[in-house]
């Protein structure tokens, strides 16, 4: 089931983070059954999401190592927004 997920998650990873959301506790857990910060993170931020919720140690957080996973998802986040904007630049631009 993980690697079908990633797998989702390189394509689509609103979907992939929707997939874990439905059928996984995951995402319940590491936001503490809370809706409106896991929905903001499927609008903005879907990968760094994903990765919050996979990475997320119920009772101890995320520590260590694992912000670094947090941290890559973000930087990958906004070279995604990032690729939008100058692919459609570079489309106005021709």
């Amino acid at each position: 089931m993980g690697c079908l997920i990633a797998l989702i998650a390189v394509f689509t990873p609103r979907l992939a983070l929707l997939l874990v959301w439905i059928f996984s506790p995951y995402v319940t857990r590491a936001f503490h059954g809370s809706f409106i910060w896991p929905f903001l993170g499927l609008l903005v931020l879907p990968f760094t999401t994903l990765v919050y919720s996979l990475v997320y140690v119920p009772g101890i957080g995320v520590t260590g190592v694992r912000w670094l996973w947090v941290v890559l998802a973000i930087l990958i986040d906004i070279a995604w927004h990032g690729g939008g904007a100058r692919s459609s630049r570079k489309r106005a631009a021709e």
